[in-house]
């Protein structure tokens, strides 16, 4: 037996077939998620916290309450349970080394426009950041969007406060220019300078809605690590959407485990994870 069935035999609602199910429903419906059946234990542990803090006694009539009179609130914890959050800063630093190359080689006169699509906490928005201050100055030509479908972790993120413990990516000489220490209570946590700060915009963004708040043409957009939670169809959907918001020659960085390669007539593969608007 499994070690997730073991977890699901002690459990302490009662939780079937059907509750899954319509709960992978449910969360591809909203957030274009999809779940398969070995993320059981996942989704019992998250949402079985929501029952605790609703007052239900059973997910049939939690989901029955959600779907009817749960409200905006309620569906977005819903959504903010099962979505997955890992990562740190200058994750699969290829993608900043290229960043930082393409910077270098435009005019110096451009106005940047990035989006980083799945901004999570915080590390991969400010990463973007300071590799744009590092190549351009904090006073440089550049604006960067971050949005994510969870409403927690975005707030997290514009606060920009960390732990020391999770900044071992960021060099000496960045920490010092970009970061404040803190002091007293504060020890062993480092806040983002609001000179760095300024240049980031946190919204929050569902990428399977038909409307997005977004009216901008970027040159560079960072979708990593959230099309493998995608069928195919959501992520052509998708990846059409980005498309149209990319300036000509725009750069796409994905995730390590994505590959478009259906989707020759929107991006051409430039490097490792990395594409070009076709």
């Amino acid at each position: 037996m499994a070690v997730d069935d073991v977890a699901l035999q002690n459990r302490e609602f009662t939780w079937t077939p059907a509750d899954f199910n319509r709960i992978k429903d449910l969360i591809y419906r909203h957030a274009g998620i999809s779940l398969h059946d070995g993320k059981q234990a996942m989704v019992y542990s998250r949402i079985a916290r929501r029952l605790r803090e609703t007052g239900h006694a059973s997910f049939r009539d939690y989901l029955d309450w959600l779907e009817h009179s749960g409200g905006a609130d309620e569906w977005q914890e819903f959504v903010n349970a099962l979505t997955t959050n890992l990562t740190s800063f200058f994750r699969e630093n290829h993608h900043f080394i290229e960043l930082a190359r393409l910077v270098r080689e435009a005019p110096p006169n451009h106005d940047w426009k990035i989006w980083c699509s799945a901004a999570s906490t915080g590390e991969e928005p400010y990463s973007i950041a300071i590799t744009m201050a590092d190549a351009l100055g904090l006073n440089g030509r550049f604006q960067i969007w971050a949005s994510d479908i969870d409403t927690k972790v975005l707030h997290t993120a514009s606060r920009g406060v960390y732990k020391l413990d999770g900044l071992k990516n960021v060099s000496h000489e960045q920490l010092r220019r970009y970061f404040l220490k803190g002091t007293g209570h504060n020890t062993g946590m480092a806040r983002v300078r609001p000179e760095l700060q300024k240049h980031l915009k946190f919204f929050t963004l569902n990428l399977i809605e038909d409307a997005w708040s977004l009216r901008e043409e970027f040159d560079i957009v960072f979708c990593r690590n959230v099309m493998i939670y995608f069928d195919n169809t959501t992520q052509r959907q998708v990846l059409a959407r980005i498309h149209r918001l990319m300036k000509p020659k725009g750069t796409l960085f994905v995730g390590h485990a994505e590959n478009f390669s259906d989707a020759r007539s929107l991006f051409t593969l430039r490097g490792k994870t990395i594409y070009e608007k076709a």
